[in-house]
Parts: C-alpha cells; structure tokens; sequence
C-alpha cells in the first residue's frame, strides 16, 4: 500500500484486521485515516505527518504512550484513540493543534465527487458525520490507562467541540483552572477517573456545553450554578462524588438555610430572587401609569386654561384634517367623476367636523 503515493483517504474501518499499521503509509498524502474497529495492536505511528486531517484508530488493541512527534500535527481536527491500551501522560503541548484553535485557518478541503463520512462519539452518542465532517474538532481518547494530570495547555482549544479523551483512565489532580476558556465545546466528559479538587466556577462559561460527565471522581464542594449548567440538571452527572453538594444533587451543602424541612438552596435563592423581581416589575409598569395618567388627565381637570388651551389644539388638529379630507374628496370628483359614490364620504367628513362641539360639551 506504500506504493499508493496519492491516496490521501484512507478507510479500512469495522473489519476484522490484526497485526500492526504498515509504516509504509507514510510513503502516501494521506489527510483522513480511519482504522477503527478492528484488532490492530503494536504502538502507536510516530511517523504521521503534519498534514492529516482525521486520525481515526478506534476500539482497536493499540498500545504504548502518545509520540511526542504529535507536537507539529497543526491541521488536525479529529483525534480519536478511544478503547485501546494507551498508558503515560497526555501531551503536553496540545496547544499546537492550532486547526482546533481557528478551524478555518487551514482550509481542508474535501475530494471532490467524494463525501467522506465517519462515525463521531459526541453529546452521549454516536453520529455519523459527511457533508459537515470538515467542521468537526474531537478529541477523543477514552477507555484507555492514561496517566498524571490534565495538561494546561488543552484550554487553549478555543475551538474544540468534543473533549471526551479523558474518560475512564487513570488521570489525577484537578481540573485545569482556565477550562471556561473553550467557549465552543459542546461535549465534555472526565468520568471515571481520580480527579479530586472542587468543580471551578469558570466550568460556567462553557455556554455552549450540551453534555457533561463528572461522574466518578474524588470532587468535593459545591456545584458551581450559573449559564448553561443550570440546565444541566440531571444528577448522575456528578455521581460518585461522595464530598459534592448542591444543586442539583439532594446533598446539602455546609451554611444551607432550612425551611421546615427541606433544604434552600441557591436555586431557590436565585428562584426567589427572580420573583420578587418579577412584583417590583409590575409595581413600577402601575406606578408609572397612575402617575403619568394624573399628570396629564389631573392638570386638564384642575386647571381650566391648560384644559381650553388643549381642546382649542384638538380643535386645530381635527380642523387641519377634515380640511384635507374635504379637498381630497373634492379632487376625486373632479378626476372620477364619483359625485355619487362619495357622497358618504361627505358625511363621514361632517361628522369629523361636528365631533369638536362634542367634546365641548362633555369635558366643558
């Protein structure tokens, strides 16, 4: 397959394939290569080039720890080694993944005549992306025995949709500080792991998260509450974490007020707060009626100047407009010569005219 020198996609997915990747492969152009589901073992290929786009090696029996030449793969977008027997560290230099950073820096380009296709783990399920492939960013490294800590430096993937590598491994220490950075990620999952610490109050900002997995972890505090994690409400995200509190887990957390019973929590503090709101809203929209409505309607009933001078600017008004009605209707009889069918025109003008002496009466 070396020989292949223009194959730039490469899918040999769901078969039944052993034994190594050839290493011959780096003699093609290939940008997409997409070996999962199969039984490929051995270590990983330390001799990818910097040009791939997808690098797909999925539930296979790969082994060993990420090559460090990874560092320059700058135009890849999807990262996936989930459910194989990776071990070490997470590289730390995931920050050159700069594809990941400005998606349209590089401009992959797909074949043209070809739709490339591929399945995507992402929002707590599987889809199958073609014609929107090239926008995907996924990292995915999953159910594999990865070690240390979380690298800083993977925040900086402002543009990073799914982050669900770190699941099911053997990661410690905390969560990274500035992860409320990575504005676009929809899909993040650190499940199963050991990480301890309190969950960081910058986990807010991730407004555009749709799945979240902490599960079983040594996490301990109180949920942060705010943006897009107050939808999040479904508790067996945080299960297995015996020292969380709060919303929305039934645990309460140490300074909670209690009620007859049941526990407030900030939740509905800000419920509460939201109500009472919601009355000085409607308070002040009546106030301000009453008030503007006496204003005007009080003056003209308290002082008979002010109420003369109004009507005369009333009177004005209907005057200028049955004026203009009148030589309006006037200049269709003369064009049309609609003298007949105008005639309830005529009166309708009449009445403008006479509402003036109308109102004199009732308000003088």
């Amino acid at each position: 397959m070396g020989f292949l020198g223009n194959v730039s996609i490469l899918v040999l997915s769901n078969n039944n394939l052993s034994g190594e990747i050839p290493s011959s492969l780096q003699n093609c152009s290939i940008v997409s290569m997409d070996f999962g589901g199969n039984r490929l073992s051995r270590n990983l290929l330390s001799w990818i080039e910097s040009d791939i786009f997808m690098l797909r090696l999925r539930s296979n029996l790969l082994s060993g720890i990420i090559p460090r030449k990874w560092c320059n793969l700058y135009k890849l977008c999807i990262l996936d080694f989930a459910q194989n027997n990776l071990s070490g560290g997470i590289l730390d230099c995931f920050n050159n993944f700069t594809a990941m950073v400005d998606h349209g820096a590089f401009g992959y380009k797909p074949i043209e005549n070809y739709t490339e296709k591929a399945y995507i783990v992402t929002k707590g399920r599987e889809y199958e992306y073609d014609r929107t492939l090239q926008l995907v960013t996924c990292i995915d490294l999953s159910g594999n025995s990865l070690t240390r800590e979380i690298p800083i430096q993977i925040t900086s993937l402002t543009r990073l949709g799914t982050l669900k590598y770190l699941s099911m491994n053997h990661l410690a220490r905390s969560i990274p500080k500035n992860i409320g950075n990575m504005r676009w990620l929809e899909t993040l999952d650190l499940s199963n792991n050991r990480l301890f610490g309190p969950i960081l109050g910058s986990m807010s900002s991730l407004t555009s998260l749709v799945h979240l997995n902490l599960s079983f972890n040594k996490l301990i505090g109180r949920i942060p509450y705010g943006n897009q994690l107050q939808t999040l409400n479904d508790a067996t995200i945080y299960k297995g974490n015996p020292s969380l509190c709060g919303f929305p887990l039934s645990t309460k957390c140490p300074g909670d007020e209690t009620f007859d019973g049941l526990s407030i929590t900030s939740v509905d503090d800000k419920q509460g707060g939201d109500d009472y709101e919601r009355i000085w809203f409607y308070a002040s929209i009546g106030l301000g009626f009453v008030v503007g409505f006496w204003s005007v309607c009080g003056t003209l009933l308290l002082k008979k100047s002010w109420r003369h001078c109004y009507f005369r600017f009333c009177d004005d008004i209907k005057d200028r407009i049955a004026l203009l009605i009148a030589l309006r209707v006037v200049h269709l009889k003369k064009k049309f010569g609609l003298e007949k069918k105008l005639k309830f025109v005529d009166w309708k003008v009449g009445v403008v005219l006479n509402l003036r002496y109308a109102c004199v009466l009732i308000l003088s």
